[in-house]
């Protein structure tokens, strides 16, 4: 996505807080290669899709960027957070940013998003943002790792931003197309995962 026009001083862009306990915050972000922050405008549509299910939900940002859903979802009253990114000046941003909102929730890590997925879940999350680098082919495995690994809650909701139509991405079958809109060439869609029922016992 392109980046915001606004910028508070060189080298940094600028991202609003639209809704919660830190609405119309104004917080700086780096200008880091590949970090495409999601526009006002499609956040605001992504948070009145899963109103009231954020609040007390446990959230994971799996390419976190500028952090502008991590710290959207800790305002409207996730429980807790955990935003991951590879990239060493996004992870720094974002710890600034939680130490200028006074936000003790969330849990900010500088890691390979992938290998993370690949390890052993110490919590499940109810929603998670998957707002990969484009052309990377970083969103299905992701994905097929969250499913397969065991990170999701039963009905956990998954936030998808990605070049493709929704239905050409390949993601877990038992994930439910709950809602999609497409911004320029971004196509963010919204998924609800339906539990795999075990095989009853003969």
């Amino acid at each position: 996505m392109a980046k915001p026009k606004n910028t508070s001083h060189s080298g940094a862009g600028q991202l609003r807080i639209i809704g919660g306990e830190w609405r119309s915050r104004k917080l700086d972000f780096p200008h880091v290669e590949g970090l495409r922050p999601t526009p006002d405008r499609v956040r605001e549509t992504l948070f009145n899709w899963l109103a009231p299910d954020i609040i007390g939900a446990k959230v994971l940002d799996v390419f976190a960027g500028s952090g502008a859903l991590f710290l959207e979802a800790l305002s409207r009253g996730a429980a807790k957070g955990v935003a991951l990114d590879s990239n060493r000046e996004a992870i720094s941003n974002i710890r600034e940013n939680m130490g200028i909102l006074r936000c003790t929730v969330g849990e900010v890590q500088q890691t390979d998003a992938l290998r993370y997925l690949d390890g052993t879940p110490s919590d499940t999350f109810d929603v998670v943002f998957l707002d990969p680098p484009f052309n990377k082919d970083l969103l299905k495995p992701a994905c097929d790792l969250l499913e397969q690994r065991g990170w999701l809650t039963d009905d956990a909701w998954v936030y998808t931003e990605s070049e493709n139509r929704p239905s050409e991405l390949g993601l877990p079958a038992n994930w439910r197309l709950h809602r999609e809109q497409k911004a320029g060439g971004v196509n963010y869609a919204l998924w609800q995962r339906e539990a795999v029922q075990a095989p009853s016992a003969e």
